[in-house]
């Protein structure tokens, strides 16, 4: 949903090398860490009235490297290291060769949580480490920010509307104006 129905604005976050350090396919919980300060800012998101959620693309189970249940570990631990302050996770398994409509850049993900958690796509945001989590948001309409951990300091050939070092300071840049 956009416009005058839908009732918030969100922060759509990919999920490694944006909310947590870059592990290559992570399948265990215990190679999980949070980006250090991305709690406190996402409590702060919370407490204005924003909504915090995961969109991440897990090619590691379309590929075999993973099962469906190590991404759920990893994603729960995560959250846990993120104070719980994440509203929704949407996860597209598929591999890059056959990729489905929620596949990132496709919109699906963040199109299927606007539609579900009555978010206003119009004052949203997508934040990520890669040029398709970029190609994402803007194939959903949504302002886009590029954070230089994980992937992103290499990324180029992608137009983000801002690019900043970490999600900290994206989540600032969003909530701050």
């Amino acid at each position: 949903m956009t416009g005058g129905n839908a009732t918030r604005p969100a922060l759509f976050l990919d999920r490694d090398g944006t909310l947590m350090e870059e592990v290559d396919h992570c399948r265990d919980p215990k190679d999980v860490r949070a980006i250090a300060g991305a709690a406190s800012e996402l409590a702060r998101a919370r407490a204005l009235g924003w909504a915090s959620i995961i969109v991440t693309n897990q090619s590691g189970i379309g590929r075999g490297y993973f099962t469906e249940e190590q991404f759920h570990a990893v994603q729960r631990e995560l959250i846990r290291q993120l104070d719980g302050l994440i509203d929704a996770s949407y996860m597209a398994p598929d591999h890059p060769d056959n990729p489905s409509p929620r596949r990132k850049p496709a919109p699906g993900m963040i199109l299927e949580a606007a539609a579900e958690h009555d978010l206003d796509l119009s004052r949203s945001w997508m934040i990520g480490d890669k040029a398709l989590d970029i190609e994402a948001g803007k194939n959903a309409g949504v302002r886009t920010i590029l954070v230089e951990t994980g992937y992103g300091r290499k990324v180029t050939g992608c137009a983000p509307d801002h690019r900043v070092p970490t999600v900290v300071e994206a989540i600032r840049l969003v909530l701050d104006g």
